[in-house]
């Protein structure tokens, strides 16, 4: 009771059934379990019970897709159906296996933890990389960032941002950094989150695949006396900061 749509037994309930038509039915209750299983996903826990994380708004969904991400479940009001462009991502993203959620506008907030939420959200599957994944050729010409213990998640989305504005070949994230599929961390990266590769690494792994690498490692710090513009760089780099 109270829940919005009908009862479902036996299966995956943040996993709706794939509309046919018009039949989509609208749901309206913060109740629902579908609403319930996204509220979660603002927490790591949450995300990782459920092997998925939040993007909002058509330009993030855009870039997850067009970038191949594989999409769960997009998230829409009736006011954002009636969008050529949201509508024309919607069908993209079912296309490429999503299901389709209509929910009432007010619990769009509800989910996103925003005040003015965007009309249109997408729930992906993360990706796990590792030391492992990097191409040969990212470590033989152009640049990676490795990064220390970062903590702050909307650093963390800036810098993925700004690492694919200058065109660096990958992040690594070493040790306990905080988690790139944060809400905080997503919306920093204003999509650069799914074009950016990033690699997790603890201390000692990070430690021994660089001592496979021939490419220099240039440590950025408060106490350097080298400006950046000024030091020695190879046709391959490893730039450390923390």
């Amino acid at each position: 009771m109270g829940q919005g749509v009908g009862k479902k037994t036996g299966k995956d309930m943040t996993k709706p059934d794939k509309p046919t038509g018009k039949s989509l039915e609208l749901i309206t209750s913060s109740t629902n379990p579908q609403i319930k299983a996204l509220k979660t996903l603002e927490r790591k826990k949450g995300r990782r019970e459920q092997n998925a994380f939040l993007a909002e708004g058509a330009r993030l969904i855009e870039e997850g897709l067009s970038h191949g991400w594989k999409p769960q479940t997009v998230i829409c009001s009736p006011d954002g159906l009636e969008r050529t462009f949201v509508a024309d991502l919607i069908s993209r993203a079912e296309d490429q296996g999503a299901r389709r959620l209509l929910v009432h506008e007010r619990l769009l907030s509800q989910i996103a933890r925003k005040d003015n939420p965007q009309t249109l959200l997408a729930t992906f599957e993360p990706r796990q990389l590792t030391l492992a994944d990097i191409p040969p050729q990212h470590t033989k010409k152009g640049t990676l960032l490795a990064l220390y213990q970062v903590r702050d998640p909307g650093n963390l989305g800036t810098i993925l941002r700004t690492s694919d504005f200058a065109g660096v070949n990958g992040v690594i994230l070493i040790g306990d950094c905080c988690d790139p599929y944060s809400f905080e961390g997503v919306r920093a990266s204003m999509g650069s989150l799914f074009a950016m590769p990033f690699y997790s690494a603890s201390e000692t792994e990070f430690l021994e695949w660089k001592a496979h690498q021939a490419s220099p490692m240039i440590a950025a710090s408060m106490n350097g006396t080298t400006p950046h513009h000024e030091a020695s760089y190879g046709e391959a780099n490893l730039i450390i900061m923390g």
